[in-house]
């Protein structure tokens, strides 16, 4: 069995536990062992921490990455902003003035960042690891005729240079899976704009982030989507939260199911609702489980 340390970051284990449990399952069945990272802090969130103080930033990420590494494993993720800050952290610290003067401020705790642990996000292991054959074959309840709108999140495919994730204005990654478990991927305008919650735009401009949020899932509704998915546990946040927060501003009534990709995956793997956490979400999800059983 393949072993990989678990960042769980901050929103996960907080508000969707469910994202945790769904993605543990879902590992299992292909033989992957996701392990408990003792210790782990924030990640710290991309973007405007770095922005602001770049060796802080990432002597953070590199701490939690160095935990990883005392037990030989690479480290996996379920939330873009984790993955951005570990993985460009990685990718930084291949500068060696760089990484001498990370160890020399995580020396003074007792740790050194060596760079021996692979930042991969769980997509990665189940496209490259697992496979989309065996994703297909794992499947026993199909879920055909559900229209899946596909939000891949920012930090998940820029930058592109270093992600590597293949087109950041064409992903299909996640298509692909969300194909293999017979879901079908629709198009939608403005695909790949942001949620509106990254950038510490949701913690100061709410009302901004929110309009990005509508705007998106107007998108979705004139595509006739059936639910959204992502594999970032903020974005799934900002959705699921968000359109409740919409509906009390505005009066409006949007109710589009939000779930984590290992969560559907799962459904089309015959784990239930329960097992999945999902009937714990802000959102309904309902609807969708409904539309399962006539299918």
């Amino acid at each position: 069995m393949q072993k990989y340390s678990y960042f769980l970051g901050c929103l996960t284990p907080n508000r969707y536990p469910g994202v945790e449990a769904a993605t543990i399952k879902v590992m299992k069945m292909f033989d992957i062992d996701l392990i408990e990272m003792k210790g782990a802090s924030c990640c710290p969130a991309p973007g405007v921490f770095g922005s602001f103080d770049l060796d802080t930033w990432m002597s953070i990420a590199a701490r939690n990455i160095s935990i990883a590494e005392e037990s030989g494993t690479d480290i996996t993720m379920t939330c873009n902003g984790c993955y951005g800050s570990l993985q460009e952290t990685h990718h930084l610290l291949e500068d060696p003035i760089k990484k001498e003067k990370v160890n020399k401020i995580l020396g003074k705790i007792g740790r050194e960042y060596k760079g021996t642990s692979k930042v991969r996000h769980v997509i990665e292991l189940l496209v490259e690891d697992v496979g989309l054959d065996r994703i297909r074959e794992a499947v026993v309840q199909p879920l055909t005729g559900i229209r899946v709108a596909i939000h891949y999140g920012c930090h998940f495919l820029k930058p592109s240079k270093v992600r590597h994730q293949g087109s950041a204005e064409t992903p299909h990654v996640l298509d692909d899976i969300m194909e293999a478990i017979g879901a079908e991927s629709i198009d939608y305008k403005d695909r790949n704009m942001c949620c509106g919650a990254g950038g510490g735009v949701r913690a100061a401009f709410k009302d901004v982030a929110l309009s990005f949020t509508k705007e998106k899932i107007d998108n979705i509704l004139e595509a006739k989507g059936d639910c959204i998915t992502t594999p970032c546990a903020f974005c799934l946040f900002q959705f699921d939260v968000g359109q409740n927060e919409i509906n009390e501003q505005l009066k409006t009534t949007y109710q589009v199911p939000v779930l984590y990709f290992t969560q559907l995956m799962g459904l089309a793997f015959g784990l239930s609702p329960e097992e999945l956490g999902i009937l714990h979400h802000k959102t309904p999800v309902q609807p969708l489980l409904d539309k399962l059983l006539t299918m």
